[in-house]
């Protein structure tokens, strides 16, 4: 089975967010009408405490998109997104998200981040995902979705790891590339067998 795995297509990620992704929602009509060409559908939703560990807020004299040693290695510090039911956590409204056979939240646990949508930071607690997909057949994932060089980076990785066959729709991703991060994932999700099309 081939599953689409939409990633964090929420409001903080798209134009007015607070951690906005240009063209974000250019994305989100596309992947709507992709969704039909799958056997399942699967949507990620970055859902964090107020006090996450990973917002520079949190963090005396820092600035968002600095960096920070956590116990789990170096972690990126955000400005505060896609806190726990939020209007900034909501899908973005025009996606199709009834049209998902399962929603998967990550970075809920406060001292941990998770771009992953297959485990947290520290790259061993597993989020589930890997067990879902295996129970339902599916070898085969498509991503699409933001941030390309974040969590649909990481997930892609994750994926192709785990032994599954994965493809990123570069066309239906957005990237938000602080000096030259798109590049290096790219590079790093081919090394790995990854696929990027700009096609179905």
């Amino acid at each position: 089975m081939h599953a689409l795995l939409g990633i964090d297509i929420q409001n903080d990620f798209c134009p007015g967010g607070a951690l906005a992704v240009a063209g974000g929602d250019a994305i989100v009509g596309p992947i709507n009408a992709l969704m039909a060409q799958f056997e399942a559908v699967i949507l990620t939703q970055d859902w964090h405490p107020a006090d996450h560990s990973s917002f520079a807020s949190h963090h005396i004299g820092k600035a968002p998109f600095e960096t920070v040693d956590m116990a789990y290695g170096a972690q990126t510090l955000w400005p505060d997104h896609c806190v726990q039911a939020s209007q900034g956590a909501a899908f973005h409204p025009m996606l199709a998200a009834e049209r998902a056979d399962l929603i998967l939240r990550k970075g809920f646990r406060p001292a941990i981040d998770s771009y992953s949508a297959f485990f947290e930071n520290d790259r061993k607690t597993a989020t589930g995902l890997e067990g879902y997909l295996r129970s339902r057949g599916i070898t085969e994932l498509t991503l699409v979705g933001l941030a390309t060089d974040y969590c649909v980076n990481y997930s892609a990785q994750d994926a192709a790891k785990l032994g599954f066959r994965v493809i990123v729709r570069t066309d239906l991703c957005r990237a938000i590339d602080l000096g030259g991060t798109l590049a290096v994932a790219e590079r790093e999700m081919q090394s790995l067998g990854v696929m990027l099309t700009s096609e179905g």
